[in-house]
């Protein structure tokens, strides 16, 4: 390795020295992010954008097949409104952000910055539902919230971040469960399919429920360092919302009766789950699904021999109908420089070609997902290159899904669940009463949570791990971002 390779590396803290500080370090030197002057916030460059917009044009599409529109709610909320459903305002309460004046005019109503939407999306429901003929409402808007966070991690956990709530309307509450059991297999299959992260599918405690909801249901990611990140959420709010708000409707005999809510999200957060699921000691590993450039062409010696230069040229044309690839022909850095930089950024394939390659008609392609090397004719690679993508895309999903299998354990008592959290982290399968007691009692003692009740169920006893009663469920336990 060049000395110049080495500083490139030495760039990024090793994630098992400081993880906290490889995952920044990795954010900010592959510029995905950069820290806005207001604390706790951040703007998103182009590099992390880009990873955004295509989880975006994926759910957007598997959304509106399944029958859902956009739409788009104001960013401010009438303290009046906020505080109709109790339980929801007490949730949110310590993160709101408030307006007091518009202009150097004091404002006669506080106005709220959307931690999220369901207050001002169900005023307007009122407004606009009359009969059953009009359900189901099934909207969706993309749009940006705030919470006053007080501990902040870029895409992680931010003041400010990017989402899309859906809020929709159903006239039985079979009707309202599916929908909100549809949603949640969407978010599993984008964060699978699309992000190649496994995740496991459950409904979350009472204590973890989403605030104001009857049940809510989430898939859950285990991250690099053991930790699991609740990844997507879909929340069955019954009638509750409805209610608050008097959203009613005519039904088929004529009486008004109030329709069954749904709300759920994903938001930005994704790509932190992306980041810390599939990156390493060299920096990001991108699934090419949502990789900004797939592939990255590196001329070699290209100053000794113009050939070269012309030769990449032409192979970023025959590819870019296949594949996003770019083309590296900065002169200003040496060749070993760019691979470390590329690596660094996650492109999932490097195309070196140089002089030998050119004489063999051939390219030398790096895989970033193994590090490994192949030769492949120039002829081929527009048909053999979007292959080994997919087989890239394959690869990293299984990868994930073995360290997940390999950091699930299960647990049989308080005391095993401790000391299997102080050697390390990872997903504690036990059994559980359902009672909250049980549950403070894990937290308290671990700094664990109830991540979910896993729709797959295993019987691992009957009688709770925490206590002496009987077991209503497996769950499954880690400690979370």
């Amino acid at each position: 390795m060049s000395n110049k390779k080495q500083a490139f590396v030495k760039e990024i803290t090793p994630m098992e020295e400081d993880f906290a500080r490889w995952y920044t370090d990795v954010i900010t030197k592959t510029e995905m992010v950069d820290y806005a002057p207001v604390k706790g916030f951040m703007v998103i460059r182009p590099y992390g954008y880009a990873i955004w917009e295509y989880i975006v044009q994926h759910l957007d599409r598997q959304l509106k097949e399944t029958g859902h529109q956009n739409l788009y709610f104001p960013l401010l909320i009438p303290e009046s409104l906020l505080n109709k459903e109790a339980e929801h305002i007490e949730g949110f309460a310590p993160e709101v952000a408030w307006v007091t004046h518009g202009g150097n005019k004091e404002l006669s109503e506080r106005l709220c910055i959307r931690p999220t939407s369901e207050a001002i999306i169900c005023s307007m429901y009122a407004k606009w539902l009359k009969s059953y003929r009009d359900l189901p409402y099934l909207y969706n808007q993309w749009c940006n919230v705030v919470r006053w966070e007080k501990t902040t991690r870029p895409f992680l956990r931010t003041a400010e971040f990017l989402w899309q709530e859906g809020h929709t309307l159903h006239v039985g509450r079979g009707e309202a469960e599916a929908e909100t059991r549809l949603i949640l297999d969407i978010y599993r299959q984008l964060a699978e399919q699309l992000l190649a992260i496994p995740v496991v599918a459950g409904q979350k405690s009472e204590k973890e429920k989403f605030a104001g909801a009857e049940c809510t249901y989430t898939i859950e990611a285990l991250m690099h360092d053991g930790k699991a990140l609740q990844a997507g959420t879909s929340h069955f709010l019954g009638q509750h919302f409805t209610e608050a708000f008097n959203i009613c409707y005519s039904n088929i005999d004529g009486d008004l009766v109030n329709p069954y809510h749904t709300s759920w999200g994903v938001t930005t957060r994704l790509i932190g789950a992306v980041i810390m699921v599939h990156g390493d000691n060299r920096g990001l590993v991108l699934p090419p699904a949502i990789a900004p450039v797939q592939a990255v062409i590196i001329p070699i010696a290209a100053h000794k021999n113009p050939a070269v230069l012309t030769a990449a040229r032409e192979l970023e044309k025959a590819l870019r109908p296949h594949l996003r690839v770019k083309l590296d022909d900065d002169s200003g850095f040496s060749p070993g420089y760019k691979f470390n930089k590329w690596e660094m950024k996650g492109v999932p394939l490097r195309l070196e070609l140089g002089p030998r390659d050119l004489k063999k008609k051939s390219i030398t392609v790096c895989r970033r997902d193994t590090l490994a090397k192949i030769e492949l004719g120039i002829e081929e690679s527009a048909a053999a290159l979007p292959q080994l993508l997919t087989k890239i895309q394959n690869n990293m999903l299984n990868k994930a899904l073995k360290r997940r299998e390999s950091n699930t354990y299960t647990v049989s008592s308080l005391t095993e669940l401790q000391e299997k959290l102080s050697d390390g982290n990872g997903l504690a399968k036990a059994m559980w009463c359902g009672c909250r007691d049980c549950e403070d009692l894990i937290k308290d003692r671990t700094g664990a949570t109830i991540r979910c009740i896993p729709f797959d169920q295993e019987n691992l006893g009957n009688g709770c791990h925490f206590c002496e009663k009987p077991a209503r469920h497996m769950v499954y336990i880690a400690k979370a971002y």
